[in-house]
C-alpha cells in the first residue's frame, strides 16, 4: 500500500463524518500519489499528512436579535488550513448548508488555488449557519456585527484576510468590516472584497468570472481554437457566473443556458446585452431570478431540471459542490461538450470526474480555473497596502496574466505521453509542490 493510501485511510477513519472533507482529500491524493512515491524528501517529513490537516479550527456560538425582538443563534466557524506561503486567506460562507466538513474541504482546496496564483497567500475558510435570504437589512446588520464581535481578535492583515463567497457580498463585507474597523480603530486591508470608496479593487466582483473565461481562452488555443461561437452553458447566478456571462458573451460566445435556485432557462440565439442586464436587475431583489427571464423574453424554462442534458460546447458548472453528478457527465459526454471548466468549488461529483478524463472532454479543475477571485483579492491587498487604487484596465491586465500563467503552469505538470494535458494534475502537482518545499524549508 503506497505512503498516500495509507494516509488517506488514517483520515477516513478519523473523519468518517466529513464527507465534502473527505472526497476533497481523497481526489487529491489520488492525483498527486504516484509523484508523491517519487518524493523521498516529502516522505520523510510527512507533508501529505501535515497538509492535509488545517493549522486549527475556530468555532463559536452568534448570537442576533431578530426584528421580533427575538435572540437566535447560529454557528459561525474559520478554517485557518496552512499558512506557509502567507497569510490565510479565503471567504466567508453564510448559508444554511455551512459545516466544518465543507469548510475543511474548502480551505483545503484554497491552499493549493492560492498557491497557483503565485501571490503569496495561505489558505482559509469561514463562515456560518446563517441565511440571509428572507432576513431584513437590520437582521442581517446585526447578524454581520455579532460574527464579527467574535471573530475579530483571530484575523489580521498580516494574519487571516476573510473575504465574500455564498451569502457574504458587499452588504455582509460592508456590515463585517464595520464592525472590525470599530474594534480595533484600525483601516486596514483585514477584509476583500471591499466597496471601492473604502479600499475594495476594480472588477472584483467579476474577477471570478473573468478568470475563468480567460483560463478557458488559453484551453481553447492550446487546442488551436477560440471562444467565438461557442455554445456555452452556465449554472448558478452569483458573482461568479455573472463573470463569466459578462465575458464570455463580451468576446462573442453564445450562452445559450444558465440556471438559479428557480430552475434554468434554455435560450439557443444566447443571453446577452439587454438579457443579462435584466438578470442582473432581478439578482438585485433576492427574488426568483431564472422564471421572470423566460417570462418576459418567452424562453424554454424549466423549474425542476438543471442545463446538463442540453447540447452544448461548453459547460461551466458556478453554483455550488457536486452539482455536476455522474448522470449529468453522462448528458454532456454524449451531447458532444467540449470543455468542462469549473467555476464553482468542486462543483463535479467524483464520480462524474472518473467519466469526464476518460472521455474527449478537456477538463479544467477549480482550483486552476476559478482562481481569478482570489487573484484579485490578493491585487485588492496590495493596493491596501499602497494606499492606492488600480485603474479598471490595470487590475484586469495583471488577471490575465495571473490566468494565464496558471494555465502555462498547470500544462508544464500536467503533460501526459500522448501530449495531452491533464489540467487536474497539472495543478495539483504544480500547487502541491510549492506549498511542500516552502513546509520542509521551514520544518516543523
Amino acid at each position: 500500500m503506497s505512503q498516500a493510501q495509507i494516509i488517506l485511510e488514517k483520515l477516513e477513519q478519523k473523519f468518517s463524518h466529513e464527507p465534502e472533507y473527505i472526497q476533497a482529500v481523497s481526489d487529491f491524493f489520488s492525483s498527486i500519489g504516484d509523484f508523491y512515491e517519487s518524493q523521498e524528501k516529502y516522505q520523510k517529513a510527512n507533508i501529505l499528512e501535515r497538509i492535509a490537516i488545517p493549522d486549527r479550527i475556530i468555532s463559536f456560538q452568534v448570537p442576533w436579535l431578530d426584528d421580533n425582538g427575538n435572540i437566535q443563534v447560529n454557528m459561525g466557524y474559520r478554517v485557518q488550513f496552512n499558512n506557509v506561503l502567507g497569510p490565510y486567506k479565503g471567504g466567508l460562507r453564510f448559508h444554511p448548508s455551512v459545516n466544518v466538513s465543507i469548510l475543511k474541504f474548502l480551505g483545503f482546496e484554497q491552499v493549493f488555488k492560492n498557491s497557483l496564483t503565485t501571490l503569496p497567500l495561505g489558505g482559509g475558510k469561514g463562515g456560518a449557519d446563517f441565511d440571509p435570504k428572507g432576513k431584513s437589512e437590520s437582521e442581517i446588520m446585526r447578524f454581520c456585527q455579532s460574527f464579527m464581535l467574535r471573530l475579530w481578535s483571530d484575523i489580521g492583515h498580516n494574519m487571516d484576510v476573510p473575504a465574500g463567497d455564498i451569502g457574504v457580498g458587499r452588504r455582509e463585507i460592508g456590515y463585517l468590516y464595520g464592525m472590525y474597523k470599530r474594534l480595533t480603530r484600525q483601516h486596514v486591508g483585514v477584509i476583500t472584497g471591499k466597496g471601492l470608496d473604502w479600499g475594495g479593487s476594480r472588477i472584483r466582483p467579476e474577477a471570478t468570472g473573468y478568470g475563468v473565461v480567460y483560463f478557458l481562452e488559453n484551453m481553447l488555443a492550446a487546442n488551436n481554437d477560440s471562444i467565438a461561437g461557442k455554445r456555452i452553458i452556465i449554472s448558478g447566478f452569483g458573482n461568479v457566473a455573472w463573470g463569466a456571462v459578462k465575458k464570455a458573451d463580451e468576446l462573442g460566445a453564445k450562452i445559450i443556458a444558465i440556471s438559479g435556485p428557480d430552475g434554468f432557462v434554455h435560450d439557443p440565439h444566447g443571453i446577452h446585452a439587454e438579457k443579462i442586464e435584466y438578470l442582473l436587475e432581478l439578482r438585485a431583489t433576492n427574488n426568483d431570478i431564472i422564471r421572470p427571464l423566460a417570462q418576459k423574453y418567452n424562453l424554454l424554462y424549466d423549474p425542476d431540471r438543471k442545463p446538463w442534458n442540453i447540447p452544448c460546447d461548453i459547460a461551466i458548472p458556478c453554483a455550488t459542490q457536486n452539482e455536476i453528478t455522474e448522470e449529468d457527465a453522462r448528458h454532456l459526454i454524449k451531447n458532444g461538450c467540449q470543455y468542462i471548466v469549473e467555476g464553482a468549488n468542486m462543483p463535479c461529483s467524483h464520480k462524474a470526474v472518473e467519466l469526464i478524463k476518460n472521455s474527449d472532454i478537456r477538463y479544467a479543475p477549480g482550483k486552476a480555473s476559478n482562481a481569478g477571485g482570489v487573484a484579485v483579492s490578493g491585487l485588492e491587498m496590495t493596493q491596501n497596502s499602497e494606499r492606492y487604487t488600480w485603474s479598471t484596465e490595470g487590475v484586469d491586465d495583471k488577471l490575465r496574466r495571473i490566468m494565464n500563467e496558471i494555465h502555462d503552469t498547470c500544462s508544464h505538470y500536467g503533460i501526459q505521453p500522448n501530449g495531452s494535458i491533464d489540467y487536474a494534475d497539472g495543478a495539483n502537482i504544480a500547487s502541491f509542490i510549492k506549498v511542500a518545499d516552502v513546509m520542509c524549508e521551514l520544518g516543523i
